[in-house]
C-alpha cells in the first residue's frame, strides 16, 4: 500500500477528534462520600468504599476537569452502572488518622459552567481539624476559583468565601457550585478511622 492509499495514523470521529477518545470523554457523574473505622488502615479504607457504594469497582483516580456536557445523576443511579471489577475512573479525596478523637474530612467541589460546550472544574479537598462546612467550602471555593479564572471573572481571590460566592453566583457564566463532604473523628481505641468523596465518572 503506498503513502497515498495509506489512511490517518489517527483516525478521526465527527467531532474532529480521534474516534478513540470520544469514548473517553465521560457522560455523567454522580457523587458519593463515605467512612470506615477498623484496625487495619486499607481494611478501613475498604469500609470507607462500602459505605460510599464504590467498593466494587477498581478506582483509577484522575484530576479536575468537569467535562462539557456531562450530566449529574444521582448516586442511586450511578452505582447501577457500574459493574464488579470495572475499571472506574473518580476524583477521589481521601483522609486517614489513628489518633483518638482527631477530626478529619474530605471533600469535593464542582463548578460548572452555563455554556454546556465548556468545561468545568472539580477540586478534591482533604484536612485535619476542619468542620465538614468548612472543608466542603474549601472544596467549593477551589473549584469556582479555577473556573472563574478560566473565565476571566474578576474577583479578589483575598476575600472570605462568602463574599466570592456572592460573586460567583450573579455571574451568569457559572451555573453551578456545590461540594460533598464527609468528616469523622478518629477512633477513641486507637482504631484507624478514613473518609472519602468521590466525584465517579461514567462513560
Amino acid at each position: 500500500m503506498s503513502k497515498k492509499e495509506k489512511g490517518p495514523v489517527v483516525p478521526v470521529g465527527p467531532s474532529g477528534y480521534p474516534a478513540m477518545h470520544e469514548l473517553f470523554v465521560p457522560k455523567a457523574i454522580f457523587f458519593t462520600y463515605g467512612a470506615g473505622n477498623h484496625k487495619d488502615r486499607l481494611s478501613s479504607f475498604e469500609l470507607a468504599l462500602r459505605d460510599a457504594g464504590i467498593e466494587k469497582a477498581n478506582l483509577v483516580t484522575v484530576s479536575s476537569i468537569f467535562p462539557p456536557h456531562c450530566k449529574e445523576i444521582g448516586r442511586k443511579e450511578g452505582e447501577k452502572l457500574i459493574k464488579p471489577g470495572q475499571i472506574v475512573h473518580c476524583v477521589m479525596a481521601r483522609q486517614d488518622t489513628n489518633e483518638p478523637n482527631r477530626l478529619i474530612a474530605a471533600s469535593i467541589g464542582l463548578a460548572r459552567p452555563a455554556d454546556k460546550d465548556s468545561y468545568g472544574y472539580l477540586s478534591e479537598h482533604h484536612s485535619y481539624g476542619e468542620t465538614a462546612k468548612k472543608a466542603g467550602d474549601y472544596a467549593e471555593d477551589l473549584a469556582a476559583t479555577m473556573l472563574a479564572t478560566t473565565l476571566g471573572i474578576d474577583f479578589d481571590a483575598e476575600t472570605a468565601w462568602s463574599n466570592r460566592d456572592q460573586v460567583f453566583k450573579m455571574e451568569k457564566r457559572i451555573l453551578k457550585t456545590r461540594n460533598v463532604v464527609q468528616s469523622a473523628e478518629g477512633s477513641p481505641n486507637g482504631n484507624w478511622s478514613t473518609v472519602v468523596a468521590l466525584g465517579v465518572f461514567v462513560f
